[in-house]
């Protein structure tokens, strides 16, 4: 088919893919967009935003353009924040406005989506000559070229994963909520693509009829082909297509992604955001795979991916497939060649609408040259599109690091890597860590002392799974994958006490380097990330205490108090979990740090204690209907007066609830994920047992009662499965926070029906089954405590039963 002409035009500057390097990105504040410091600075101090003797040090504008003059104030105390306001003039009626924006980043925020905080809000014009309005400010990368040219293959494919996951992240948010945050009504989907064709259209044709082309001989061509494109647009119109709070310009630009990891810490630029049809952001993301790269008149700036070195960048369907998974839709996606379409239509729209109006005198001759050359090329690419007879989705010009298609597993479909994982570790699971099961154990029989050295089948499965790839498998910024992922292979592991560790996937390690990789300092991940993630070291995470109920954790009494350079730690902690490994070098510590100004949940704070450290006192190993858990353990723990360097603090004093939700983010269904292997492996020794054992003349497989319990295991399982993985489905599609319900659900059913499987198994197996000879006494041992190890049932229920009757507007006081 016919794709583009090719005309050597560099898409830069409209598009706005590629931009001059960080150097270049502030500069001096632009004289038309100049203000009052000295009245702001006053304004802040009076608003508390800063202190009272708190002075602006330095003021630059932000070069990389954005329609709402931005600014970076610098204070003489090191903040730092980030002012976006209208320019001057006369606007348009709904043009800039900045409130709006305020608004939706400050629900975004109490959402948990990535993006800076919102810190202000000033409605009076009076202060510096137009509404503003301040945030934090992010430190962190941006990256101009689609390309990636400064960065590894290997990154590059987990840069564009966390692009499209955090899409479907926003795709998720609740309509309701946000159309109440724009103060918009909820439209329909389709309605709304229907309308952005009139719009174009209408833009457009104002343009060309402005500076009087529409006859003109050397636009004959276009005109005709936007024409042609508008018709085929309004004839091919989805008829349905739901509703969804869009970016309106979602590009990798408008990304800020951790400074050292592939993870979206912040999204920029809302202000085109809009309820709208989400594949309308899905395809303007996507737009640089059918633009070329061109050289910018004033470097080497790219505008799209075509003929680009793009090794490790995946291909659009792969793009798509990410997408899909993480927003849990069917993959081809329907309608695509529309969406795609439609972006390059609004696109040659507005390039024709700033070449218009450079031809009425407002720019040079040599930019409306410009704007004029695109605005053709880019029609030409969008005219392609739409008569193309296949999905314009590239599969071939760019390399790829995922397959062609994600494999399909039920409800929910697994990604290509997760798939190829998958086989690989259940492989792992039947060559090597089913038959260490009893060397293990064995080992473990011969011990005089249990806490002394851990068994060497252990190493020796790590190693393995480390050199299959099979290593960090639950930190998506290590291993590339979503939750619902993860859920997939955490199940498989979950059928062996071996396999979490061997994988470096167990816990308390897993949340504990979640801490440290959300929360942690340079220092501090060098420290102890770093050796965690690499399998060198274990660590346990002490928060429980034998005199005070701790499932309420403002109970909490261990103190953390600051002595000069330090804080002194004391406290008696049980149930540490990991403390009577020999290898255990870290404990993160939760306690009370006194501070009678601040609020209830801000009097907490987590703290990081080398387990070596003088005053740290491992009193007694607990046992858990019997079982001491050797060599891992979990121990009564008492810190008199250990001394840890102020540095050693986690976030900030008074952060420890903050830094709590957020450890127990992701992680706080991998739990359920394992109990769904545990009760999968009980059946499976059901079943086995059933058939093989006989009684009464027949085997156990004939008796109706065995029967009904085969089947009650198996829809129990099924059903607590699809619980765990809708929880980890909309971690991946909304977030933590926005996924609490149902991570609840997950962690009220998985326990009480991996128990119920397993006391099942148990009963089948009669007297084996409550020995040694059989793993079932032990499985039951597992899913009971979790019943309150990972959260009381009680109040998993009551955080379900207050958010439904929530819903249904029930003002009763819970």
């Amino acid at each position: 088919r016919r794709r583009r002409k090719k005309k050597q035009t560099s898409f830069v500057p409209l598009l706005g893919f590629s931009m001059p390097g960080p150097g270049a990105e502030l500069g001096d504040v632009r004289r038309e967009h100049s203000f009052d410091e000295a009245a702001l600075v006053q304004y802040l101090q009076g608003q508390g935003v800063v202190g009272p003797r708190v002075a602006l040090t330095a003021v630059q504008q932000f070069t990389s353009g954005q329609s709402n003059p931005t600014f970076l104030l610098r204070f003489c105390n090191e903040q730092r924040l980030v002012l976006r306001k209208k320019p001057p003039g006369k606007l348009l009626p709904k043009a800039h406005m900045v409130d709006r924006e305020f608004r939706i980043i400050s629900f975004l925020r109490g959402q948990g989506f990535p993006v800076a905080t919102p810190v202000h809000f000033c409605s009076d014009a009076a202060v510096i000559g137009t509404e503003f309005y301040l945030m934090d400010y992010v430190q962190g990368r941006i990256f101009r070229d689609p390309s990636l040219p400064d960065v590894a293959p290997r990154e590059r494919g987990q840069i564009y994963h966390a692009l499209a996951q955090t899409l479907a992240r926003l795709h998720g948010v609740d309509v309701q909520q946000a159309a109440a945050a724009l103060r918009t009504p909820v439209v329909d989907g389709a309605g709304y693509a229907a309308r952005q064709v009139t719009t174009w259209k209408t833009q457009f044709d104002r343009a060309v009829d402005g500076a009087g082309l529409r006859h003109a001989a050397a636009w004959t061509d276009h005109v005709h082909t936007m024409a042609r494109l508008a018709e085929w647009l309004q004839t091919h119109v989805p008829q349905t297509g739901r509703s969804a709070l869009t970016h309106g310009d979602y590009r990798l630009e408008n990304m800020i992604f951790h400074p050292t990891e592939p993870r979206v810490i912040a999204v920029l630029d809302w202000e085109l955001c809009a309820m709208g049809h989400p594949l309308a952001d899905l395809a303007y993301c996507c737009m640089p795979y059918h633009i070329p790269a061109m050289p910018a008149s004033d470097g080497p700036a790219t505008g799209g991916l075509v003929g680009c070195d793009t090794q490790g960048i995946p291909t659009e369907v792969d793009f798509q497939q990410v997408y899909a998974s993480a927003a849990g839709i069917s993959h081809p996606i329907a309608g695509w060649n529309f969406f795609l379409a439609l972006s390059f239509f609004r696109l040659s729209s507005i390039a024709m609408g700033v070449f218009a109006r450079s031809k009425q005198g407002n720019a040079s001759s040599r930019s409306a040259s410009f704007y004029g050359q695109v605005a053709q090329v880019i029609a030409d690419i969008g005219w392609s599109i739409a008569t193309s007879d296949e999905p314009a989705a590239s599969d071939g010009s760019v390399a790829s690091t995922l397959s062609a298609a994600p494999t399909q597993d039920g409800l929910f479909p697994l990604s290509a890597r997760a798939a190829d994982l998958k086989a690989k570790l259940l492989k792992f699971m039947d060559e090597h860590v089913y038959p260490s099961e009893k060397e293990f154990m064995a080992f473990m029989a011969q011990q005089s002392d249990r806490w002394a050295s851990v068994p060497p089948v252990v190493e020796r499965l790590k190693a393995q799974a480390k050199s299959l790839g099979l290593w960090n498998l639950f930190l998506p910024s290590v291993s590339g994958l979503s939750q619902l992922d993860y859920a997939r292979l955490a199940e498989i592991m979950g059928r062996s006490l071996l396999a979490s560790e061997a994988c470096n996937c167990s816990a308390p390690d897993t949340g504990n380097m979640e801490v440290l990789e959300k929360y942690g300092t340079p220092e501090q991940k060098r420290q102890w990330l770093e050796p965690l993630l690499d399998g060198k070291i274990r660590s346990c995470f002490c928060m429980t205490e034998p005199d005070v109920a701790s499932s309420d954790a403002t109970n909490i009494e261990c103190t953390i108090v600051r002595d000069g350079d330090n804080y002194l730690v004391n406290g008696r902690k049980w149930w540490s979990s990991g403390a009577g490994d020999p290898r255990c070098s870290l404990a993160i510590v939760m306690g009370l740090t006194p501070n009678k100004d601040a609020a209830k949940h801000q009097q907490h704070s987590m703290i990081l204690v080398p387990f070596n450290a003088p005053g740290v006192k491992r009193i007694r190993p607990l046992t858990v209907f019997g079982y001491d858990d050797a060599p891992h353990g979990h121990w009564e723990v008492v810190f008199e007066n250990v001394r840890v360097p102020a540095s050693n603090m986690v976030l900030g004093p008074g952060r420890g609830f903050e830094i709590a939700q957020g450890r127990l983010g992701p992680g706080r269904i991998h739990h359920c994920m394992r109990l769904i292997g545990l009760a999968e492996r009980a059946l499976e020794l059901t079943c086995t047992r059933a058939l093989n054992r006989r009684a009464f003349g027949r085997p156990l497989a004939f008796h109706g009662s065995v029967v009904m319990s085969v089947a009650r295991s198996r829809v129990e399982i099924d059903q607590a499965r699809l619980l765990v993985l809708h929880a980890a489905s909309l971690i991946d599609q909304r977030g933590s926070k926005a996924a609490r319900d149902a991570v609840a659900a997950a962690k009220i059913v998985a326990p009480s029906a991996a128990l119920r499987v397993v006391d099942n198994a148990i009963q089948v197996h009669g007297g084996g089954g409550v020995s040694e000879d059989f793993p079932l006494a032990y499985m039951w041992v597992i899913a009971r405590t979790l019943r309150i190890a990972d959260g009381p049932d009680e109040v998993h229920l009551l955080s379900v039963g207050k958010s439904e009757l929530k819903k249904h507007h029930m003002k009763s006081k819970l």
